[in-house]
């Protein structure tokens, strides 16, 4: 029952890559740079940390193989752009979307992965810390290379939103003075049970299979 364990669990790899990027883009919502800006940024950041960590320590459990995680961020990243390159087609310019940074994040995780010798509670702990802690500072990096996203979230609206949806001024003072630091420790709390979670399906998965 091997190829069968196998075909199994590379089956999930594939369904939850694709399932990150459309949550990306429909929960996380990918284009939020410009039609939120800083005003969903922290609710992006725990949102983001927590669907890389999940599907990254999976894949990088999974193959036991230190750098599965980045693998597993590439294939995100890609799909995404596929899917920014689809909204430029249909006449937005590039700036209306800016793919999020996860390959940065699912590195450390790596790293982590590598550096304890393949130690899988290390990797929950320490790995789901540094994604939760990192991937809001290279999503920042990022959006501060945006030209005005405002302007381009009024100019371009999405046709998808819902007229209650339609992007406003951001108030980021008044509720939060930093989302980066918010996001950070808000992701790097959530992100280690979900990166336990994500290494349970893997044991729950071979017990199934059994």
């Amino acid at each position: 029952m091997v190829w069968l364990r196998r075909t199994t669990h590379y089956l999930f790899i594939v369904v939850v890559a694709v399932n990150s990027t459309l949550l990306t883009i429909n929960a996380g919502d990918y284009i939020f740079y410009t039609d939120w800006a800083w005003t969903s940024f922290v609710v992006f950041s725990i949102a983001q940390s927590t669907m890389l960590v999940v599907g990254a320590i999976y894949y990088m459990l999974f193959t036991g193989v230190p750098g599965t995680a980045t693998y597993y961020a590439t294939i995100m990243t890609t799909y995404t752009w596929v899917a920014k390159g689809a909204w430029f087609a249909l006449g937005y310019p590039m700036d209306f979307i800016t793919v999020p940074v996860w390959i940065p994040s699912a590195m450390l995780l790596d790293l982590t992965y590598w550096a304890t010798r393949r130690n899988k509670h290390a990797a929950i702990i320490i790995g789901g810390t540094l994604v939760g802690l990192s991937l809001p500072i290279f999503n920042m990096i990022n959006l501060l290379l945006v030209r005005d996203p405002l302007e381009m979230a009024f100019k371009y609206p999405r046709p998808t939103l819902p007229p209650y949806m339609t992007p406003i001024e951001p108030q980021v003072g008044k509720f939060y003075n930093s989302p980066v630091a918010l996001g950070s420790g808000a992701g790097a709390v959530l992100s280690v049970p979900i990166a336990a979670l994500g290494a349970k399906l893997n044991t729950w998965t071979y017990r199934w299979m059994a």
